[in-house]
C-alpha cells in the first residue's frame, strides 16, 4: 500500500507539471502539495490498515473541497 501512496505522488506531479505549464498557479501549489504529502506517507512505513483510512479521508475531504468549490464558488452557468 505503501507503493500506492507513491505512485499517487508520481500522477499528482504530473498534473502539477502540467497546470503549472499551462499558467494554472493555484491548481499547480495545491498539486505540488499534495505530491509532496503522497510521497512523505509513502516512506513513513505504516500498517494497510492506516494507509485504506488515510486514503479515504483524503477521498472524503476532496470529494466534499469539490462539491464546495462547484456548487458555491463557481456559480451557475450563463
Amino acid at each position: 500500500m505503501a507503493r500506492m501512496f507513491r505512485m499517487l505522488g508520481f500522477w499528482t506531479l504530473a498534473i502539477a507539471l502540467m497546470s503549472f505549464a499551462g499558467d494554472m498557479y493555484e491548481m499547480a501549489l495545491l498539486f505540488f502539495i499534495q505530491t509532496a504529502a503522497f510521497f512523505l506517507l509513502g516512506y513513513l512505513k505504516f500498517t494497510e490498515r492506516t494507509y485504506v483510512f488515510m486514503f479515504w479521508g483524503y477521498m472524503i475531504i476532496a470529494f466534499l473541497g469539490f462539491t464546495y468549490w462547484s456548487v458555491f464558488e463557481m456559480g451557475l452557468p450563463v
